[in-house]
């Protein structure tokens, strides 16, 4: 144990004195790059919420409960490049980390998921770079959501520039259950017996959400047929 907390202080020195010594010489181009990925994330947002505003006119649902974004910070970009093994350099974040910019669209139903994931697919600015569905295929610990690797342009000042932004799309059920999964994953002080335990919950809770959303879609489903 002392040693891997040695081995990680070791670890986080090299990388804060890396991104250090990136930032003394490249403060300017890294604020722009940020910014740019600041951008992209404002126009996926906007994206998704003018298709929440068309479904409730035209068919007087919002498929979107709820809509998260986020920027990955320079010491979680400076953690990445380095368990990659990438080089500290600017053209390298951009060509190999995807996930800096990211947006989180929480929906009611599975189907809302897949619906709006087709319509801003659709879109004729944007590009599908990947594409990972661990709601059909979940992961072994039971984590389940669609995630979405894009590329949107931006239009700058002088230039249009195409950016990559992560798009995460999943239920309320999937969301609640990925954010205590994440507390546990992260939480380090509890026993490795107590954290197996937990995580064998975990897996039987996410098997529960799954089938509470078929059933909460179904149900919706025969409300509309009926109405």
């Amino acid at each position: 144990m002392i040693k891997e907390q040695i081995r990680d202080q070791v670890i986080k020195g090299l990388i804060d004195n890396n991104i250090l010594d990136m930032f003394q010489q490249n403060m300017m181009p890294i604020n722009q790059l940020m910014s740019y990925y600041r951008c992209a994330i404002m126009e996926v947002e906007t994206k998704f919420k003018v298709l929440n505003e068309q479904f409730s006119l035209q068919y007087d649902r919002n498929p979107i409960e709820t809509i998260k974004t986020r920027l990955k910070s320079t010491e979680g970009i400076a953690k990445k490049l380095t368990r990659k093994n990438y080089p500290f350099t600017l053209e390298s974040i951009e060509k190999n980390i995807n996930d800096i910019a990211g947006v989180r669209v929480i929906c009611s139903f599975p189907e809302d998921i897949y619906l709006l994931a087709d319509c801003l697919l659709q879109q004729d600015d944007i590009t599908l770079i990947e594409e990972k569905d661990y709601i059909k295929n979940p992961k072994e610990s039971g984590y389940r959501s669609l995630h979405l690797i894009i590329e949107v342009p931006i239009f700058l000042q002088n230039e249009k520039k195409n950016v990559k932004v992560e798009v995460q799309l999943r239920t309320i059920a999937m969301d609640f259950w990925a954010s205590l999964e994440h507390k546990l994953r992260y939480k380090k002080d509890i026993p490795q017996e107590e954290a197996d335990l937990l995580a064998e919950e975990l897996f039987e809770c996410a098997k529960v959400s799954a089938d509470l959303d078929d059933r909460m879609e179904q149900i919706r489903n025969r409300i509309i047929k009926n109405s």
